[in-house]
């Protein structure tokens, strides 16, 4: 059953991987900005958000504009954040095969 351990062993390393990644995404910022910087979001690599800015000249708009300006930054910081936690937790996996499982 040497297979079995080797398989184990390699688990571990690649939680450890995983539980580090993870770490890192949540100390990651990332930046988006909408309606010609109308409106900034900030947010992690876990997709939580940080930080909200609206400049106060979007807000004497109508509101269907506001909310179609915010609506599509959060849509887009959510997006960008995903993406970057996919592409990092598919680095933190490279390598690792596990049969059966992937």
């Amino acid at each position: 059953m040497a297979g079995v351990g080797k398989l184990m062993k390699q688990a571990a390393k690649m939680q450890k991987a995983i539980e580090a990644t993870q770490a890192e995404l949540e100390k990651k910022e990332l930046e988006v900005s909408s309606g010609g910087g109308a409106v900034t979001i900030k947010i992690n690599g876990q997709g939580e958000f940080l930080d909200l800015k609206i400049d106060p000249e979007l807000l004497q708009e109508e509101a269907s504009l506001v909310e179609e300006t915010l609506l599509g930054a959060v849509k887009e910081a959510a997006a960008k954040a995903k993406a970057f936690n996919e592409e990092e937790m598919g680095k933190a996996t490279q390598g690792f095969s596990m049969p059966g499982f992937m």
